[in-house]
């Protein structure tokens, strides 16, 4: 799917209530699970010792931590919308943030997006985008959201 260009408010008020798009696939790796492991310093043995988990979790492998697949939706969103003629882009909160699914280790997903509202304030815009982060060949997602992002716009 092309990659939505909204380049003022107005346009993107036309967005309210509508999907918005999705994402590429993106394959979750060891490599990945271990440099997360490494950054955030959970190294639980269900995400990065593949030998136990290949014997001890009912999985049969390793998964990604879930605050990793929470981490890399701005990458994700990035495909899936460009907003232009802006001074300044904060992510600003989540809320309703659910775990659904874990993801195991080489599954891919991607992100589905939804613009739920948009508010002024005070020369700010605050976007509350409904993510989901969907895996590859599964029916329920990996997780749920709705993050909240703050543009100025030039």
């Amino acid at each position: 799917m092309e990659k939505l260009i909204i380049n003022s408010y107005l346009e993107f008020e036309k967005f309210i209530g509508k999907e918005l798009g999705v994402s590429d696939y993106h394959k979750i790796t060891q490599e990945q699970i271990n440099m997360f492991a490494d950054a955030t310093l959970d190294h639980q043995w269900i995400h990065v010792d593949v030998e136990r988990a290949k014997s001890d979790s009912p999985y049969g492998t390793t998964l990604a931590h879930g605050y990793l697949n929470l981490s890399i939706l701005p990458y994700l969103w990035k495909q899936i919308v460009e907003v232009n003629n802006i001074k300044m882009f904060v992510n600003y909160g989540i809320e309703k943030l659910k775990f659904n699914q874990p993801v195991l280790v080489n599954s891919e997903v991607r992100g589905k997006a939804k613009l739920n509202s948009l508010l002024k304030l005070k020369g700010i815009v605050k976007a509350e985008i409904n993510v989901v982060l969907e895996i590859k060949e599964n029916k329920k997602p990996a997780l749920e959201a709705s993050l909240l992002f703050l543009y100025q716009f030039n």
